[in-house]
């Protein structure tokens, strides 16, 4: 699949836009089980933490979309 852009109700956004709100969603859905075990009080800084897990998902979905 090349990167081309992606018809959206007769807008045209670029793929990366829509590969950030995928990787969003599932930022929420790991978020939600990391809460609910208790995990991210481990963490030295919860919010860089979620922003490394979502730089980390975003870069997996743009190499696997690559591929």
């Amino acid at each position: 699949m090349s990167f081309a852009e992606v018809d959206l109700f007769g807008v045209y956004v670029a793929p990366i836009s829509v590969m950030m709100v995928a990787a969003w969603f599932v930022l929420i859905a790991l978020r939600r089980m990391v809460d609910h075990f208790g995990l991210l009080r481990n963490a030295w800084h919860p919010a860089l933490f979620e922003f490394a897990v979502y730089m980390i998902l975003l870069s997996s979905i743009v190499l696997i979309v690559k591929r």
